[in-house]
């Protein structure tokens, strides 16, 4: 986001914002706490979190550093979108609302990265909503692991924090997802082992990601 500013700039942000470490589960923000900063992560990893009305914790998505954590929050000052962890050590650093949205309004290339983050956000917050109210827990399982496999380039998919964060990232329980990994292991398309999956039958995962199919 900061790419491209001139280093007077930089250096006067640097000094505006304050530095802090954080260790493995330890929280960031709490969802509905005041976005009174921009949260700069600098390095690591951090996962957001929102609890649903039926009480369940839904997963909304994960970043590593360097990114900005939860513009929307600091544009519209209406309080934390979400609550967010810390999966592995991290970084950052805490810019002042105020100092933020001059930015927005002085850089053009600030701005213009923080449209094309906040209608990224919008459409993927539309297909996961689809996707929740339309694919069976086995579709969206499907689904995310060909996203993850493609974004990676690999077979092996990782997960870091376990079948309970991406139970809770995909809405279900982790009965749900553990039946569902289950079913697609008894079936030869994936092995999941030591915390990571190895998709073996990509074609045939890819028909499962299509409701209807088999």
């Amino acid at each position: 986001m900061l790419r491209g500013l001139p280093q007077d700039r930089l250096r006067a942000l640097w000094r505006a914002s304050v530095p802090r470490r954080f260790a493995a589960g330890g929280v960031l923000r709490t969802a509905g706490d005041p976005a009174g900063h921009l949260l700069l992560l600098l390095d690591g990893r951090v996962a957001a979190t929102v609890v649903s009305a039926g009480g369940r914790v839904v997963r909304v998505g994960a970043w590593a550093g360097p990114c900005a954590l939860d513009k929307v929050a600091v544009v519209d000052g209406r309080g934390h979108t979400a609550t967010y962890t810390a999966l592995t050590p991290c970084t950052v650093r805490s810019l002042p609302r105020a100092d933020f949205l001059a930015l927005v309004d002085d850089a053009a290339a600030v701005r213009a990265h923080v449209l094309r983050t906040l209608a990224a956000q919008a459409r993927d917050q539309q297909a996961r909503f689809t996707a929740a109210a339309t694919l069976p827990a086995p579709a969206r399982l499907a689904a995310w692991l060909l996203d993850e496999a493609a974004r990676r380039r690999s077979r092996r998919v990782p997960l870091p924090g376990g079948q309970q964060a991406l139970a809770d990232h995909l809405g279900v329980t982790r009965v749900t997802l553990n039946r569902a990994l289950s079913g697609l292991r008894r079936d030869g398309v994936l092995t999941y082992a030591h915390g990571e999956i190895e998709i073996i039958a990509p074609e045939t995962l890819a028909l499962r990601a299509t409701p209807g199919t088999r």
